[in-house]
């Protein structure tokens, strides 16, 4: 059994935002051979990308886990779809209940069809990065040679 730290961000702009985000940290608690270790604050924050809409709650975690990182992702879009959201019918950058990004799993980069990690964007993103420095700011991104913390004083 081999543990692996994983960084997960967490966003909500539709319906009750903190209740979707509290819901998803619970349901994370649930997922076989994973412990949650710490959860950010959450951050309200402005949408990114051309679509108007509302508000986003922000936060992050970090987890433990024995589980794959794309077995992890597919639990994470498994708790997306409990909470309403529709991958195949919704709008890119568009609203949604909840948005569950895999960032970081462990020391790997991988890059393959519906899974990269690191996330490609997130050193770009301060509502990713805010959040992810207040419980991880060490915590080096993979192939970048950056903390979390160098990444968000880089932006």
């Amino acid at each position: 059994m081999t543990l692996t730290t994983a960084a997960i961000a967490l966003g909500s702009n539709l319906g009750d935002r903190r209740a979707h985000l509290d819901a998803a940290v619970e349901a994370v608690r649930l997922l076989d051979g994973t412990q949650v270790m710490a959860v950010s604050a959450w951050v309200e924050t402005q949408p990114v990308g051309p679509v108007a809409q509302g508000p986003y709650l922000n936060g992050a975690m970090l987890v433990q886990t024995e589980l794959g990182a794309g077995v992890l992702l597919k639990g994470l879009q498994g708790i997306e779809a409990q909470r309403g959201r529709n991958r195949a019918g919704e709008q890119r950058w568009g609203p949604r209940t909840l948005d569950l990004d895999l960032l970081i799993y462990g020391t790997q980069v991988i890059a393959e069809p519906g899974l990269e990690v690191p996330h490609p964007r997130m050193v770009e993103r301060a509502f990713v990065l805010v959040p992810l420095a207040e419980i991880a700011p060490q915590m080096e991104i993979p192939g970048t040679g950056l903390t979390v913390l160098e990444a968000l004083r880089a932006l």
